[in-house]
């Protein structure tokens, strides 16, 4: 490893203002994965945009978001984390502009992915600056406010995207962004020291160019397979061989990483730490089974249950508040006892919540039926997300906080995106078995005609998880018998689907608990490390 320049300073005097500052960036970018879905039909009117150009106007941002992280983790380390911060946030700022100005689908998608090169270069450089300003007895706490936000923003988006639609437009889901923005950028260069692992000259430009080839193959596989059935996309070009592509040139990138001494883009020597590397795999089994909770809930109360996106993420919200206030407590018992331990009780706890799910679950349920379950799984998820960060990041060199912060925010995307498109098969398949089933038990209370097509039409509604319509031609009665019917097939089969695809998240979880015992045992620092700030 080359010899990093570095000069000793006192940890600053506000580590928690920076923190907080840092974090608003953060939540933004969270905030924005999320809020634009509840936007869909508004978009595709407002832009007169097709249903597949809004959908990219969010994986867009997605797979910018994911394949940029190791790069700008490792950037931070070069550049200094408030540097790379302001960029982000700056970026990001902008771009929420042009998204809000954007009159056509091209402009927005275009500006969206300069959304996720802003959220990609700012997201890294909160757990870098975690690991720099905070001594090791105060890391727990400052990654329980990290945590917090994590397991907050996500549900909190269709809150606030369902208000600005009501009494806006879909513009001011982006303009929201811009005054919060310019005012966390200066705040960023008023309050935070000039953070910085240390000075290294060179950039792995060779590992930059094929870690993000290999990582846009992988992510633009898992994202758009479904869409493509999982076949061919043109020509001799498949779903299977991006994906094969894009593995392999991760293989190129780590044969390649293997031979750099001068400044590697993810130093290998990340992976000797014991802690690191299991922290890595759990975070990844952990974010499999994790991502289908929300997923699959938001679409029984939507779908099956009729709800709005602005009821949903109310249904939601109390969960999503027990994580917040989970994950500061979880914070400080990490730092207290450490962070295995808690995780192995979050992750218990949490597939615990994903069965109470399961067995109160029902086709004439509702928000009150899943709130036992949401409310151990909002408790759980307190206690996962920030003990994870703090057993994988245990024994880092701060030198290489940017990147590890880098991979393993990476590591847990992928997880998280190979999750949704395993989940996507499995919940659609089972779907279409289950309604078929449920269709053929209640087509006797239609008239004969219609019996045939409706089996076809409910088992064939599992592709866009919605009740098939009715036929034309129908007179009121006998529509709204149809209507009736197909509500209640569609409502009882999705329940089955859901049951059956929430039991393998828990099973996921528990390989992810047993996984826990990998870590190795925790040791008390004997001193504080000094930290870099130059």
């Amino acid at each position: 490893m080359p010899e990093i320049e570095s000069t000793e300073q006192p940890v600053t005097r506000r580590p928690w203002l920076v923190l907080a500052i840092m974090c608003v960036g953060f939540f933004m970018s969270l905030l924005d994965g999320s809020i634009v879905n509840v936007a869909i039909p508004t978009l595709i009117h407002g832009i007169d945009a097709s249903y597949d150009q809004v959908l990219w106007v969010i994986d867009g941002y997605l797979l910018v978001f994911s394949v940029l992280l190791i790069t700008t983790g490792r950037l931070g380390d070069i550049f200094g984390y408030r540097r790379l911060y302001v960029i982000g946030i700056s970026t990001f700022t902008i771009a929420s502009a042009m998204c809000g100005l954007a009159d056509s689908s091209p402009q927005l998608l275009a500006a969206r992915l300069l959304q996720g090169l802003g959220g990609a270069l700012l997201f890294p450089q909160v757990i870098s600056s975690i690991l720099t300003i905070f001594p090791p007895r105060l890391r727990g706490r400052a990654f329980g406010l990290f945590g917090s936000i994590v397991g907050f923003a996500p549900i909190v988006g269709p809150v606030i995207g369902g208000f600005l639609l009501a009494h806006l437009n879909w513009r001011w889901i982006f303009f929201i962004n811009v005054p919060i923005g310019m005012i966390t950028a200066v705040l960023a260069l008023t309050f935070a020291p000039p953070m910085r692992a240390g000075r290294q000259h060179r950039l792995d430009l060779v590992g930059v160019a094929l870690a993000t080839a290999g990582l846009s193959g992988i992510v633009f596989g898992l994202i758009e397979g479904e869409r493509y059935g999982w076949g061919t996309i043109s020509g001799p070009i498949s779903i299977a061989s991006v994906i094969v592509a894009g593995v392999a040139s991760l293989a190129m990138f780590v044969l390649w990483q293997h031979r750099q001494q001068d400044g590697p883009l993810m130093p290998l020597a990340l992976f000797g730490a014991r802690n690191f590397a299991v922290g890595n795999w759990v975070g990844f089994v952990f974010q499999l089974g994790m991502i289908g909770i929300m997923f699959v809930v938001v679409l029984y109360l939507q779908m099956a249950r009729g709800y709005s996106a602005l009821e949903t993420g109310l249904v939601v919200l109390p969960s999503a508040v027990l994580t917040a206030v989970g994950s500061a407590y979880a914070g400080r018992l990490s730092d207290r006892f450490g962070g295995k331990y808690i995780l192995t009780a979050g992750l218990t706890l949490l597939a615990v919540g994903l069965l109470v799910l399961v067995a109160m679950a029902g086709p004439a349920g509702g928000a009150w039926s899943l709130q036992p379950g949401l409310t151990i799984i909002g408790i759980a998820g307190g206690a996962t997300f920030v003990p994870l960060l703090q057993a994988t990041m245990d024994g880092v060199d701060p030198r290489l906080a940017g990147a590890a912060s880098g991979v393993s925010s990476t590591t847990r995307q992928i997880g998280g995106v190979l999750g949704t498109a395993v989940l996507g098969v499995l919940l659609s398949a089972r779907l279409s078995s289950t309604l078929r089933d449920e269709a053929e038990k209640r087509a006797g209370q239609l008239p004969e005609n219609l019996r045939a097509r409706f089996i076809d039409d409910s088992a064939a509604a599992a592709h866009n998880y919605s009740p098939p319509t009715p036929p034309g031609g129908l007179g009121p009665a006998t529509r709204s018998l149809y209507e009736r019917v197909t509500a209640d097939t569609f409502a009882t089969g999705f329940v089955h689907a859901m049951q059956t695809t929430l039991v393998m998240c828990a099973v996921v979880l528990v390989v992810a608990v047993l996984s826990c015992l990998l870590f190795s045992p925790r040791k008390e620092p004997a001193t504080e490390p000094a930290q870099q700030l130059t």
